[in-house]
């Protein structure tokens, strides 16, 4: 964990009454350390909710002066835990943290299938079974309702209908659902999938919605809800990923990552098969629990390492930047401008 997202005198965390007299900021109070983690088959739960991430490292959580958002016109957003807040950045003018968006958590995406997106974004995290819009930089604006209690993921078409996906139903029944918001308005439409457990979404240029998650016996599925249809379809994949990681347009290609092989995967799609034509790896994260991909990078929301890095895409390898802030098991990224 990279010490300068961290207030320390001396070389040793200090408490909240020391903040203060160390910098003479504001201080945010650290959330308790204790941390409830347990695995359903390959899902891992969080003090009882179900995340998308494939590991976490659970660290202690520290007192932290949260500077003002600077005047910038590129944002970039980790989420971390479900309904505690979402670190700003303003790469590549500076690698450190200038803010928070409060009560935010789990996955973001925003209104472009991959870049940065149109002065909003949104957030399918929270904890209140309501899905936030977002003004850039941290402004919330309008919320949509959700009958389940545990989202994943959202994604937007060309179009600005907006899809959330669904992991479990209440009382931890089965998921794999996705709720479209035409429009990103309104009380949306239900789509069940074939999905036992829904955990990342995106669309392609054409409208049609991809998504990936777990079948019953807990192996990797990808499904397609394609555009005006009300049934989704099993897409089978000429490779095999290990663990369902972000399902995003890159420009070219569908693309999925792999959270526990840390790779991306590039497809082609046609009819219900993907077929397999690149793989970029990358080396340095641990787990990008989400994704994002802008022109030249990918940025990734490692639950695992409890950091936020930057990669070159589609070029791979190790980061060519570290966000420098405060982490609290980082689980979404998306990015957005002004």
């Amino acid at each position: 964990m990279n010490s300068p997202g961290f207030l320390k005198c001396a070389g040793a965390v200090v408490a909240l009454a020391l903040v203060s007299a160390c910098a003479g900021g504001s201080a945010v109070a650290p959330s308790p350390a204790t941390v409830t983690t347990s695995y359903v088959g390959k899902t891992l739960f969080v003090n009882g909710r179900p995340v998308t991430a494939a590991r976490l490292n659970p660290l202690p959580r520290y007192a932290e002066l949260v500077p003002d958002a600077a005047k910038s016109k590129d944002y970039e957003y980790i989420f971390n835990d479900y309904g505690s807040y979402g670190s700003i950045f303003n790469y590549p003018k500076s690698n450190n943290m200038i803010g928070q968006v409060t009560g935010a958590g789990g996955q973001g995406c925003t209104n472009v299938l991959y870049g940065y997106g149109k002065k909003i974004f949104w957030n399918a995290g929270r904890t209140n079974d309501v899905i936030t819009e977002y003004q850039v930089p941290s402004k919330a604006i309008k919320t949509l309702p959700v009958a389940y209690d545990y989202t994943s993921s959202c994604a937007m078409n060309t179009d600005g209908d907006l899809a959330v996906g669904v992991i479990l139903s209440n009382s931890y029944g089965a998921g794999g659902q996705q709720i479209i918001f035409k429009n990103a308005t309104g009380k949306g439409t239900v789509y069940n999938t074939p999905l036992y457990k829904a955990y990342f979404a995106g669309y392609d240029t054409k409208g049609n919605l991809f998504a990936d998650g777990e079948n019953q016996s807990y192996g990797f599925m990808l499904v397609e809800l394609p555009k005006g249809s009300k049934k989704a379809v099993t897409i089978t994949t000429s490779n095999s990923p290990q663990f369902p990681g972000s399902v995003q347009w890159d420009g070219k290609y569908v693309t999925v990552f792999d959270q526990l092989s840390n790779a991306l995967y590039q497809y082609t799609i046609s009819g219900t098969t993907a077929t397999l034509k690149h793989t970029v790896q990358f080396s340095g994260s641990s787990d990008c629990a989400q994704t994002w991909i802008v022109p030249g990078l990918l940025y990734c929301a490692d639950a695992g390492n409890d950091e936020g890095y930057v990669f070159k895409y589609p070029a791979g390898g190790s980061p060519l930047a570290t966000f420098s802030g405060s982490f609290d098991y980082p689980l979404g990224v998306t990015a957005a401008a002004k």
